[in-house]
Formats: structure tokens, C-alpha cells, sequence
């Protein structure tokens, strides 16, 4: 997590850089327009990651579900649920990261535990 001051293109990079040599197996990313440009480039010299932007159709009209955009949406929705995550209540955001780890872990149990009885 990154002050107001960073921009989105910057935390892409703070990010990637956390991220590098921990998920050996990650090699593409989804984007919205804000991380286009040098970042796709500056992606793949970096790690050897692909990032691809999801843009709508130049030609769309109204709303449309874009592929891959309402994972992120979807997640937050799911996340919202959780009454310790609704609002920012903790000081250090290791402890905001490990409440949504937690809500991730009790979310993924249920679908497991529902699946298992069928």
C-alpha cells in the first residue's frame, strides 16, 4: 500500500518489485487504461511479465462486463463484507492485508466446505 501522493503507475512498479521472485509461476497481469504506456514495457524488462490492459471497445455504447475487469470489483464486493474491512479501522496496513488474507481464507473454506458435501 502506497500514500495518495504515488501515482498509480509508480505503485505498479512498487508493487512488482515486492512481487518478483515470490510467485515464480505469475507471468501476466490485468491492467486498467491508467497503467498503459512505458509500464508494459517496463514490465517485461524488468521480470519478464506480460501486462495486458482490458479497454473497453472504441465502439461500445452503454455498459458492458469487460473480461478479467470485474474479478477485481467481484473481490472487493466479497471483501466489503467483512465488518473489519468495510471501513479503514487498522493503523498498520500489515494488519489490513492480513484481515483480507483472513476474509480470502474463510471465503475459499465455505466454497470448499459446500463443495464437499455435493
Amino acid at each position: 500500500m502506497t500514500g495518495a501522493q504515488v501515482s498509480d503507475p509508480q505503485g505498479a512498479r512498487l508493487a512488482a518489485a515486492k512481487l518478483q521472485g515470490r510467485f515464480p509461476r505469475l507471468v501476466l497481469f490485468w491492467a486498467d487504461g491508467a497503467y498503459g504506456g512505458e509500464l508494459i514495457a517496463w514490465f517485461k524488462a524488468f521480470a519478464g511479465w506480460f501486462l495486458e490492459i482490458v479497454k473497453k471497445p472504441a465502439d461500445q455504447k452503454g455498459f458492458k462486463v469487460l473480461p478479467r475487469r470485474w474479478v477485481v470489483e467481484r473481490t472487493f464486493g466479497w471483501l466489503g463484507l467483512y465488518r473489519r474491512l468495510s471501513k479503514d479501522y487498522e493503523y498498520l496496513t500489515a494488519h489490513s492485508e492480513s484481515m483480507a488474507q483472513l476474509a480470502m481464507i474463510h471465503i475459499m473454506v465455505k466454497r470448499l466446505a459446500r463443495s464437499a458435501i455435493t
